[in-house]
């Protein structure tokens, strides 16, 4: 109890301890919550999560020296693809270390990239299925590039080679195309990959869906990446990326280089091509295939035209040829009708003449069958008072006087 030991002594003891123990070395799982590299060195800081609750239950510091870093770091990138970032699931071997000075750390001797690979895979297969469960992960490839795509909005780097590429390969075709290119800048490897992309497609979105008639509206969305390490590709892998690309309203086309699988920017894109250069030259294709069609389609319709009109011609000209004989066919057909006519009239005359007779015959006849004399020669008699026919005795009074016609003569008498 009276021992006393000063600082220095008490961490030795750790050390020695440590050493003593501990001596051989360890594959562990961890997280990397942060990695730098410095002078050649890589200083990483690991965590482990409650699987249910993401709180952290332990964490600790390691190191990878510059001797064992300049081997490790090439095969895990050249394996994974990747570069080693926070957030990473990693399987280190490890060694522990005490200083007296700097205290307890765990020496990286080596790196997994298979574990890597695994996790990896796992978050980006868990993001596809978020996608597709929230029904977005194809909407892109249900879009298509206008017929003339040639204003293009164009997201990298300002200083890639890749985006110089691109323009170049696109002024320099050997069609004459006329494009045209506006640049929104964005950070197109590290951490800031993610929002960096996503802020230059707000600020696209937003020009192109201003009601104005100075309003820039772009045709299409190319997003590329030239110059950069194969290795920095983690940013093109996440969730929130692949969804604004995935809703974005403008087909996107991505060239970022990608050597290995498609990452997921790639997957939700409208199009994927490997390089900047082959962006452009998809552009430049799709408009010669426009021109194409078009020169098609012309020579089409002139054959078509001039194959209707040739027909049109020779129905024409053997009209023109029959139309003499026609003529002839007609004023003959025409002559002998008029002849028939002609010889037809004096006949039809004294038919009609002799209808009109016998009509006038009829009439004469009932003419005479109501003539008032014809009604007295039947014995029929006619009674007039004032001149006026007498129908009903009502109309005559005593004393009036009569005249009574018969056919022969007539009489006179007074009412009683």
């Amino acid at each position: 109890m009276d021992k006393r030991f000063s600082l220095f002594e008490l961490n030795r003891l750790v050390r020695e301890t440590i050493e003593c123990e501990m001596p051989d070395e360890y594959w562990v799982e961890a997280e990397l919550s942060e990695c730098r590299e410095t002078r050649g060195h890589c200083y990483m800081e690991l965590i482990e999560k409650d699987e249910k609750t993401a709180t952290p239950i332990a964490k600790a510091s390691a190191k990878c020296w510059a001797s064992k870093w300049m081997l490790v770091r090439p095969y895990f990138e050249r394996t994974t693809g990747q570069r080693l970032v926070a957030g990473m699931k990693v399987l280190l071997k490890v060694y522990p270390q005490f200083h007296e000075a700097f205290g307890f750390s765990w020496i990286v001797t080596d790196i997994d990239p298979t574990y890597t690979l695994g996790d990896m895979a796992r978050k980006r297969q868990e993001i596809i299925r978020q996608l597709k469960e929230e029904g977005v992960f194809d909407l892109q490839k249900e879009l298509s590039l206008p017929l003339f795509c040639q204003r293009i909005a164009v997201i990298s780097s300002e200083t890639a080679a890749g985006y110089g590429d691109f323009c170049n390969q696109l002024s320099d075709n050997p069609y004459g195309f006329q494009f045209q290119t506006w640049l929104f800048p964005a950070t197109m490897q590290g951490e800031g990959v993610e929002q960096s992309i996503i802020s230059a497609l707000e600020k696209i979105y937003s020009i192109s869906s201003l009601h104005s008639p100075l309003s820039t509206k772009f045709d299409c969305v190319v997003i590329i990446r030239g110059g950069g390490a194969t290795s920095d590709m983690s940013g093109f892998d996440t969730l929130a990326l692949a969804e604004n690309v995935a809703n974005f309203p403008l087909p996107i086309i991505t060239g970022i280089g990608h050597e290995r699988d498609e990452s997921i920017l790639d997957m939700v894109s409208h199009m994927r091509v490997k390089t900047p250069t082959a962006a452009a030259a998809l552009l430049i294709d799709h408009l010669k295939q426009v021109l194409d069609t078009i020169n098609n389609s012309q020579n089409t319709i002139t054959r078509s035209v001039q194959q209707k009109l040739s027909v049109l011609n020779a129905q024409l000209l053997a009209v023109s040829e029959a139309i003499p004989r026609l003529f002839s066919i007609v004023k003959t057909r025409q002559e002998a009708r008029l002849d028939a006519i002609g010889q037809m009239i004096p006949m039809l005359i004294e038919r009609r003449l002799t209808s009109e007779h016998h009509r006038l015959e009829i009439l004469e006849e009932k003419v005479k069958n109501l003539d008032p004399q014809q009604l007295l020669k039947r014995g029929y008699s006619i009674t007039l008072h004032h001149g006026k026919t007498v129908r009903d005795s009502q109309q005559l009074h005593s004393g009036d006087e009569i005249e009574t016609r018969l056919e022969k003569g007539t009489l006179k008498s007074i009412i009683k």
